[in-house]
């Protein structure tokens, strides 16, 4: 936490980029929905999922992406060794990077919120109590691809950097962000409900559309999660020990 308020406060591009992909995102998704509202017979239910879906997915993405560029800032800084030559373990390290990304998905959720209300009148704390278990999948699944990221780009160094950007919009499709799981071709929707996001959409939509939650995706969302944080640890610890043994730390901290 005090690492992002530091790099926010000495430099002000990172603290406008850490919202401002977010509002474009929001900005252009909801007119875009307003013009279909006025130009077709959409229904005004599917107006406020797709406003909804567009926030939610940066807490998603912003969980993801802080992990693996907080890491990145280490790497350009050639600071990456002085870390981890340091008495901090690596559990510390990657808690940190949870802790950030946690911080700035609230920011993010917070900020997307009020402006979707001044915009669109379109309030997602409405969903109410299940908002926050919505939003905690999000999160660990976001932990999970920023923790895999992360040991690749440790692993293959620089040139695999632009998977900190990549792999967020890779598994979007079958996350089911703007459409439900069964438009999908028949082949990928069990792919789909392997992807904890997908039953986080798919469940933001009932909401929005019934008032109401079937308590079984949120926990299928929750033990997928669970499984898939186990293997992204293991993964890390698999690659950071290859790293370490091979020198790559060195290579790429200097």
């Amino acid at each position: 936490m005090i690492k992002f308020g530091f790099v926010c406060a000495r430099n002000t591009f990172r603290a406008m980029d850490v919202f401002f992909w977010p509002v474009m995102d929001l900005l252009v998704w909801g007119f875009l929905s307003v013009y279909m509202l006025k130009v077709s017979n959409a229904v005004p239910a599917l107006i406020t999922m797709l406003i909804g879906a567009t926030i939610m997915w940066n807490v998603l993405m912003r969980a993801q992406q802080l992990i693996s560029v907080s890491f990145l800032d280490d790497l350009w800084s050639r600071n990456l060794l002085n870390i981890f030559a340091a008495p901090i373990r690596v559990s510390e390290y990657v808690t940190a990077a949870y802790l950030m990304g946690f911080i700035q998905a609230v920011l993010v959720i917070l900020v997307l919120s009020v402006l979707a209300n001044i915009f669109y009148s379109f309030n997602l704390f409405s969903i109410g109590l299940p908002l926050a278990f919505l939003f905690a999948n999000l999160l660990l699944m976001g932990w999970s691809l920023g923790l895999v990221t992360t040991a690749l780009i440790l692993r293959w160094g620089p040139p695999a950097e632009a998977l900190a950007w990549a792999i967020p919009f890779l598994v979007q499709p079958v996350c089911a962000v703007f459409y439900p799981v069964s438009v999908l071709p028949l082949w990928l929707q069990p792919v789909a409900y392997w992807v904890p996001a997908a039953h986080v959409f798919e469940g933001m939509r009932q909401i929005l559309q019934t008032g109401h939650l079937d308590q079984s995706r949120l926990w299928c969302a929750l033990g997928l999660n669970i499984l898939y944080m186990v293997i992204a640890a293991l993964v890390f610890r698999h690659l950071f020990q290859e790293a370490r043994q091979r020198g790559y730390l060195a290579k790429y901290g200097t």
